[in-house]
């Protein structure tokens, strides 16, 4: 296990590694490593001859400097747990090494349009500016090969695949399913964060999810109607704020008039001072194109 600290000695790394011919997959996050990001390195280690972690709590992803602050960190941990699943590269660099100048601004960001404004970008304006920065960062120093990301976090997957194509970055982005705890909530590093009420509360997005699932099941292809059966579960629950609960479309994360082809349900709510996050997707026969009644 290698920890690199400095830019261009992670650039250098995995270029000698393409030099002999081997394929790099890397796994980015921003460490508190659990078995979710475990399973993406253990991913990218069967495709992939060499596997780097990137462990790196972005700023620009905050809106608020508590939760920075606050964001759990613990490097060795993150460097047993990543080498433990085949990671045989550990990319864990300082802010001012990211961000030369920083805390003044960053000169250049990248933003996507649309995927990237709605929903968690909604709710939490540039989020998915810094996001897309720090990959776009990440891609470029790592180079040609694979990277990794969880359908958990499904919009800033939808972002990062957008960028990636814009950008004609030589990336492959490789989607893997989402990890659960046995009563189905979703592993986050967030969920050390809630108290022992707020995690038994916390399945309630789950339990939303499933019902989205319900409805769909039954039938139902109204996305507003879907998403309301979701927002009655939350609302329901003690301890549980919705934030939303949406059928959209795959691709574009909007809700069509009438659901088909590929969906996505999504929620988001606030339990207790934690705000977490969910989804869940499908395929369904296409919605059928109206047929216009000639008078």
């Amino acid at each position: 296990m290698r920890v690199i600290t400095t830019a261009k000695g992670f650039s250098d790394a995995l270029e000698a590694e393409r030099a002999v011919g081997r394929r790099v997959g890397l796994v980015p996050t921003m460490g508190a490593l659990h078995a979710g990001h475990r399973s993406l390195v253990a991913r990218a280690a069967d495709e992939c001859d060499v596997v780097a972690v990137t462990v790196f709590v972005n700023p620009l992803q905050f809106d608020a400097a508590e939760d920075l602050a606050t964001y759990p960190r613990d490097l060795d941990g993150d460097v047993a747990q990543a080498g433990s699943a085949g990671a045989a590269i550990v990319f864990a660099p300082p802010v001012q090494e990211m961000y030369p100048g920083f805390p003044a601004p960053v000169a250049t960001s990248v933003h996507v349009d649309a995927v990237g404004d709605v929903l968690e970008g909604a709710s939490r304006p540039g989020h998915f500016d810094g996001v897309a920065t720090v990959v776009a960062k990440l891609c470029s120093l790592a180079g040609r090969g694979r990277v990794y990301f969880g359908e958990k976090d499904f919009q800033q997957l939808a972002v990062v695949r957008r960028m990636v194509a814009d950008l004609s970055l030589p990336v492959e982005i490789v989607a893997c399913p989402t990890v659960r705890e046995h009563d189905g909530l979703a592993l986050s590093s967030r969920n050390v964060r809630l108290s022992a009420d707020g995690r038994r509360a916390a399945v309630a997005l789950h339990r939303a999810l499933i019902a989205g699932l319900g409805a769909l099941d039954a039938g139902e292809r109204d996305p507003a109607r879907v998403g309301a059966f979701m927002t009655e579960v939350l609302t329901t629950a003690d301890g549980v704020v919705p934030d939303y609960a949406v059928a959209v479309d795959a691709a574009t994360l909007a809700p069509p008039p009438r659901l088909g082809g590929e969906v996505r349900l999504l929620v988001a709510a606030t339990v207790g001072d934690v705000r977490l996050i969910d989804n869940t997707g499908l395929v369904l026969e296409r919605a059928e194109t109206p047929v216009g009644v000639q008078g």
